[in-house]
């Protein structure tokens, strides 16, 4: 059967996921859609001048949203990145131009017939999985933001990197907004097997250092380049392949939690149904009400997003 993924927006961010793909020859089927007509057209030219050095040939299609009626999946990467080079760091500030833009992406996929499965990395990434669902009506579990999925790896590179391992040594999450009020849940967190909290009493780690380290692990990056690309862009991938493979993997991604009224980033099992199982975490008082706090603010944003998009 064929794959066939689509990417909307090919800023820095759509560019690289497409590049992932079309290297790796993880669809046979890549459909780009920009708004920069030139961009999106030289983005394909280039990637066609490379097939003949690649192992894959992927067909690629570009800014026709009918060729979107039965993908696989949809990436949406379009935003702003300008509206992120801003004093306090906040993913917000784009909200306004991503909400207008996310409502018109999805206006366009629900009239091509989309209904396939939605990954969402537009920030704020978890109000704006919330208007995507909200307009296109897909079913809540097959809307996905990657949510925390990025940070829960800065998370893991920043622990690796004390302790002299390779991140993959590290489990563990980080929970709530994919933003400045979500948190590492350190309860759920091992390394080799044991828990992170053994290690940070024996005197080895600081946490709440560690903490802000996967915190504003994307700002370290931004500030250096002003975009960040390559770890969102992974995530997004990967995310999209554990829903085509169904592959039936745990991970921390923008859910929408019945218990807490929004999309926020909570452990559940993906495949090919998306959201096929949410998991329920055993955290600490501490833990319980930073996400709640989160999933407040994230609500708040929310509410007024949809206030602004009835003017």
């Amino acid at each position: 059967m064929s794959r066939k993924i689509g990417i909307v927006g090919m800023g820095n961010v759509g560019a690289a996921a497409a590049h992932y793909i079309v290297a790796n020859g993880f669809a046979d089927q890549l459909v780009l859609i920009d708004k920069n007509e030139a961009k999106v057209k030289a983005d394909a030219l280039d990637f066609e001048d490379a097939m003949s050095n690649l192992q894959y040939h992927t067909d690629i299609t570009v800014n026709d949203y009918s060729a979107l009626e039965d993908a696989d999946v949809v990436i949406s990467a379009i935003g702003s990145i300008k509206l992120q080079d801003n004093a306090g760091d906040d993913r917000f500030v784009e909200l306004p131009f991503t909400r207008v833009n996310a409502r018109e992406v999805a206006e366009n996929l629900k009239a091509a017939g989309f209904h396939g499965k939605l990954v969402v990395i537009t920030n704020p990434v978890d109000v704006i999985t919330s208007i995507y669902q909200q307009v296109t009506g897909l079913p809540k579990n097959h809307v996905i933001g990657t949510g925390t999925l990025l940070d829960s790896s800065r998370m893991k590179r920043a622990v690796a990197s004390r302790l002299g391992l390779d991140p993959r040594s590290v489990v563990g999450y980080n929970l709530g907004e994919h933003g400045n009020s979500q948190f590492t849940a350190w309860s759920t967190v091992r390394v080799l097997g044991k828990p992170i909290t053994e290690l940070a009493e024996a005197g080895g780690l600081d946490l709440e250092e560690l903490d802000h380290e996967a915190k504003v692990g994307g700002h370290t990056v931004f500030h250096g380049k002003k975009y960040t690309n390559y770890g969102v862009s992974t995530a997004a991938v990967k995310l999209a392949l554990t829903i085509m493979s169904n592959s039936l993997t745990e991970m921390p991604v923008s859910n929408y939690r019945e218990e807490y009224g929004i999309y926020l980033s909570y452990p559940a099992v993906v495949g090919n149904d998306g959201i096929v199982e949410q998991l329920q975490l055993d955290l600490t008082q501490e833990e319980l009400d930073k996400l709640q706090n989160s999933a407040n603010f994230i609500k708040q944003k929310y509410a007024e997003s949809q206030e602004a998009l009835k003017d």
